[in-house]
C-alpha cells in the first residue's frame, strides 16, 4: 500500500519539484509584484496571454492591466519581465537610469553566433561591449565614413533603377519590390563591408540566405528562453545549439575568405574616414584594438543581420503605405520633381546626394511616418538590470529582464493625433508638437531607433540607403497595384517584423 501511495503521489512531487525549479527568486518576485500585472496562470506565467503579435498584445494588455505609469509585470515561465510602455517610463530606463539598464539578459545562440558575444547588440554591457561600440561610433559608422559610401549606394540605386526600367517598358509587368529593396539593402551593405571583391563568384547573394536562417533560429520557440533551468535536459534546447554552430560555420568560411582577401591584398594608401571598407578599417586597428579574427566575425555578423533587413523592411512599409495613401504618393513625387533641376530624364541618370535629398521635407517626413508605424525592431532587444533600481514609484530588482514596446510608445494616443493612421504631414513645420521630433533618441515619443548606450549605431547609415533608394524609386516611376487590388499590411513577427505578402507592384515611366 506504501508503495502504491508513494506511485499515486510522484507526478504532484515532480510537479512541485519541476516548479520549485522553474519558478523565479521568491524575494525578486515578492518586490516586482507591486507592479501592476494580469492575472497569470501556474508554472506558465502570462505566456499563453502572449499572441502572433507580441508588440500588438503587450500594447493592448498594458493599456487594459498596465496602470498609469507605463510599467507593466508579466511572468514569461520562469522569467519576470517588465513592460516599458510610455515615453516616460522609456525615458528613466534608457537615459535616467541608462547604465543600470544597458546590459542584456543571457542569450546561449547569440553567444554562439556572435563569437562569444563580442559584438554590440547581444553583449552584455562591460568592457567588451564598450570596445565593439567604439570601434562602430569612432570608425565604422561616423557621419564621414557613412557620406564615403555614397558611391556604393548611388550604384546600386542606378542597378535597382534599371532593373524597374526593364519591367516598365515591358507594360504591364508586375515587379517584385520586395525583392528588389531586400537586393539592394544587402548589396549596398556587401559594398560597405568588402568593396567590389564581394560580387566575384555572386558572393553577395549568400548572404541573404544566411541571414534568413539567422531570423529561422533566433525566431523559433526556444523553452530555455522562458524555463532556464531546463536548458540542460532540454532536447531542443541542445538541437537549437546544435544548428548555431552549424550555421556559424557557414559564416565562418565566408569571412575567413574576406578577411584572407584583405590581408593579402596591398593595403589601401590611407585608412580612415574617407577610405576603405569596414574590413580594411577593422585591419588596420587590430593592434590599437587587440583585435581578433574573432572580433571582426561578430562585427560582420551585426553588419548584415542588423543593418540589412531592418533598411529593407522600412523602405518596403514605407512603399507599401505610399500605395495606400495616394495623396501622400503624389505630394512626395511633387517635391522631389519639383526641386530636382538637373536633367534626369535620362532614366539612368539617378537622383544623387549631390540634389540635396536630406533637404527634401516631404521625403523625411514620410521616413519618419513610416518609422514611428512600423518600427523594424518594434520591441527593443530585451534589456537586464545589474542593481536594484526605482523607475516610476517601482523598485525594479537587479537581474530582472526589461523589454521596451517602441512601436506601442509610437502610437501611443496620448502624444499622436489619429495614431493609427499614416500622415506624413504630422513632422512637417505647421504639423502640430511632432514638427521637430526627431529619431535620434532625444525624444521619447519617438524612438524607432533606441536611445541612450543601446541606441542603434547604423541609423546614419540606414538613413542615406533609405533616401537614395526612395527617391530615386518615386521619382522616376509612378506605381500601381495589380488588378487594382489592395495592400495587405498584414504583419508576421520574428527577429524584425515584416509583411507576410511580398510587396508586387507595377512600375510606369514617369509622365
Amino acid at each position: 500500500m506504501a508503495h502504491l501511495a508513494f506511485l499515486l503521489l510522484l507526478p504532484l512531487l515532480l510537479l512541485l519539484i519541476t516548479a520549485r525549479l522553474l519558478w523565479p527568486r521568491s524575494k525578486q518576485l515578492q518586490t516586482l509584484s507591486r507592479i501592476p500585472s494580469p492575472p497569470a496562470l501556474p508554472i506558465v506565467g502570462h505566456l499563453h496571454l502572449v499572441g502572433s503579435l507580441p508588440h500588438v498584445s503587450l500594447r493592448d494588455l498594458a493599456a487594459k492591466h498596465g496602470g498609469n505609469r507605463g510599467l507593466m509585470l508579466l511572468r514569461l515561465g520562469s522569467v519576470p519581465t517588465v513592460i516599458v510602455s510610455t515615453p516616460s517610463a522609456a525615458e528613466a530606463v534608457l537615459r535616467t537610469h541608462d547604465r543600470v539598464f544597458s546590459s542584456r539578459p543571457s542569450n546561449p545562440l547569440a553567444g554562439v553566433l556572435f563569437y562569444g558575444l563580442l559584438d554590440a547588440g547581444f553583449a552584455p554591457y562591460g568592457e567588451r561591449w564598450r570596445q565593439a561600440k567604439l570601434l562602430l561610433t569612432a570608425h565604422l559608422l561616423t557621419a564621414k565614413k557613412v557620406r564615403s559610401f555614397r558611391g556604393a549606394r548611388e550604384a546600386e540605386a542606378r542597378r535597382a533603377v534599371a532593373a524597374a526600367r526593364d519591367a516598365a517598358m515591358d507594360a504591364g509587368e508586375v515587379l517584385d519590390v520586395s525583392a528588389l529593396l531586400m537586393a539592394y539593402a544587402n548589396d549596398v551593405m556587401c559594398r560597405a563591408v568588402s568593396g567590389s571583391f564581394f560580387f566575384e563568384d555572386g558572393r553577395n547573394r549568400i548572404i541573404p540566405d544566411l541571414t534568413a536562417v539567422v531570423k529561422d533560429v533566433f525566431g523559433a520557440f526556444k523553452l530555455q528562453d522562458y524555463f532556464p533551468a531546463m536548458a540542460r535536459v532540454d532536447v531542443l534546447s541542445r538541437s537549437s545549439l546544435s544548428k548555431a554552430m552549424a550555421l556559424r560555420k557557414r559564416w565562418d568560411d565566408l569571412f575567413d575568405t574576406l578577411i584572407d582577401f584583405h590581408v593579402q591584398k596591398p593595403p589601401p594608401k590611407s585608412i580612415g574616414d574617407e577610405d576603405g571598407d569596414f574590413i580594411d578599417v577593422m585591419l588596420s586597428l587590430t593592434d590599437e584594438y587587440g583585435l581578433t579574427r574573432d572580433h571582426i566575425k561578430a562585427i560582420l555578423m551585426n553588419m548584415f543581420n542588423a543593418g540589412t533587413d531592418t533598411t529593407y523592411l522600412v523602405h518596403e512599409f514605407a512603399m507599401a503605405e505610399l500605395m495606400r495613401h495616394p495623396h501622400a504618393m503624389a505630394k512626395v513625387q511633387a517635391e522631389l520633381r519639383g526641386k530636382v533641376t538637373k536633367n534626369k530624364e535620362d532614366i539612368f541618370e539617378i537622383l544623387t546626394e549631390d540634389d540635396d535629398l536630406s533637404s527634401m521635407a516631404y521625403l523625411r517626413a514620410v521616413i519618419k511616418e513610416t518609422l514611428r508605424l512600423h518600427p523594424p525592431g518594434p520591441l527593443f532587444l530585451p534589456h537586464l538590470s545589474t542593481a536594484d533600481c526605482e523607475v516610476e514609484g517601482y523598485m525594479i530588482p537587479a537581474g530582472t529582464t526589461v523589454m521596451i514596446n517602441a512601436w506601442g510608445i509610437g502610437r501611443d494616443p496620448g502624444f499622436w493625433e489619429d495614431p493609427e493612421e499614416f500622415k506624413p504631414e504630422r513632422f512637417l513645420e505647421g504639423g502640430g508638437h511632432a514638427a521637430h521630433v526627431e529619431y535620434r533618441g532625444q525624444d521619447f515619443n519617438y524612438i524607432p531607433f533606441g536611445s541612450g548606450r543601446r541606441i542603434c549605431p547604423g541609423m546614419n547609415f540606414g538613413i542615406a540607403s533609405l533616401e537614395m533608394m526612395l527617391a530615386n524609386l518615386l521619382y522616376h516611376f509612378d506605381w500601381e497595384v495589380p488588378g487594382g487590388k489592395g495592400i495587405d499590411m498584414t504583419e508576421k513577427f520574428g527577429v524584425t517584423v515584416h509583411r507576410k505578402e511580398k510587396l508586387m507592384l507595377i512600375p510606369k515611366l514617369k509622365r
